[in-house]
């Protein structure tokens, strides 16, 4: 049993350790995580496991199907987010929540997509989303838009986002969408985020840290930066303010020919950095179609940039399937990415990285197995 000063000392370690949970979250949620005491980012360090700042979504399906009308809010969210097909247009128009002032995305197929995944994207606001939305479910030739078959509105429980909010969330949005490069962004203008007090663009930036997380797990990544970190400073606990889950750097090299890639998996996505270089062409057998085919798609659309001789520069953060993948496109030809792409820190292959932790002995609560011989 504790006594009293060890209970007060446990005591005051939680307490601690709570105001630190509070103080670090607080203090990312304004970007202003530089601020935090030494004594706070001592306890944060020393309870990191604990300070995990977790993420309940909760996504109903209003018709019950995976593919129909859902809406999606995160627990202690002012935020809300609903979505539908483009052939549930009518029913999503009848909802209270689109009429409300917000932002609104359609989501679609381009064919004349440069961008790798052939997606476009457009971004929109207003005041009363559904009078923009029933604009856009018109034909092309009179006035609508053709190319999507999907939208999602953004837009608040409390209904507290106004027409300036609207607009610098459209313009974050568009900017997010243009620099991660997974679609074509069909607006025709970039505007720039307008001027909103201070507290109004803290709050604003919570509003869309808060999109980013849950867009992904509506299967919608158009929007979804690489977010990977300066080389140089992988090692540093606080190189990645954004809070994204980063792997160390893994390289592939084949010497011979003067290939030379570096990679990192970023939130579970495998990311090829941007300055890496491939081979220009593709030396392999057919067996792998499918990798051939997206060789050829980043040379076409100058994702790869061919350069003297039989090297080509990627141009861009690329994420690829796989980390197979990645080493196919690089190596011109089918290629293991999980004993490919190595650690130079540690001489670790990327499959070994990702099964660290795992012991190759039986656990001691696990029941021995036999075998009967007959």
């Amino acid at each position: 049993m504790l006594g009293k000063s060890e209970r007060r000392s446990w005591g005051n370690q939680i307490g601690t350790l709570w105001f630190a949970q509070q103080f670090v979250v607080d203090a990312h949620r304004h970007g202003r995580l530089q601020e935090a005491p030494p004594a706070l980012a001592a306890a944060y360090r020393h309870g990191g496991a604990t300070l995990v700042e977790g993420k309940q979504i909760r996504v109903y399906l209003v018709d019950g199907t995976p593919g129909g009308l859902l809406t999606a809010e995160i627990m202690n969210w002012t935020g809300h987010i609903i979505a539908a097909p483009r052939s549930d247009i009518a029913s999503l128009l009848a909802r209270e929540e689109v009429r409300r002032t917000g932002v609104y995305l359609l989501l679609g197929d381009d064919p004349e997509s440069q961008a790798p995944s052939g997606k476009a994207v457009y971004v929109g606001e207003g005041d009363d989303i559904a009078v923009r939305l029933r604009q856009h479910a018109r034909a092309e030739e009179v006035g609508g838009k053709d190319f999507w078959d999907r939208v999602v509105v953004l837009t608040s429980k409390d209904a507290n986002v106004t027409k300036a909010h609207a607009r610098y969330l459209e313009a974050k949005l568009i900017a997010a969408a243009a620099t991660a490069k997974r679609a074509t962004v069909m607006n025709g203008t970039a505007p720039s985020p307008i001027q909103l007090p201070e507290a109004d663009r803290s709050d604003m930036e919570y509003y869309l840290s808060q999109v980013q997380i849950v867009l992904p797990v509506l299967g919608i990544t158009e929007f979804r930066p690489t977010r990977v970190m300066n080389i140089s400073k992988a090692s540093s606990p606080s190189a990645d303010p954004a809070g994204a889950r980063t792997s160390p750097t893994f390289r592939f090299d084949i010497p011979r020919h003067g290939v030379s890639a570096v990679a990192q998996e970023v939130d579970g996505e495998f990311t090829v950095l941007q300055g890496s270089t491939a081979r220009a062409d593709w030396v392999g057998t057919h067996r792998h179609p499918g990798y051939q085919q997206q060789h050829i798609a980043l040379l076409s659309d100058g994702t790869l940039l061919q350069e003297a001789g039989t090297l080509a520069r990627f141009t861009q953060d690329v994420v690829f399937s796989s980390p197979s993948a990645a080493a196919a496109v690089v190596a011109g030809r089918s290629a293991n990415g999980r004993t490919s792409w190595i650690d130079a820190a540690t001489g670790t292959n990327f499959g070994d990285w990702q099964s660290r932790g795992i012991s190759d002995q039986t656990s001691p609560d696990s029941p021995e197995v036999t075998q009967d011989v007959f």
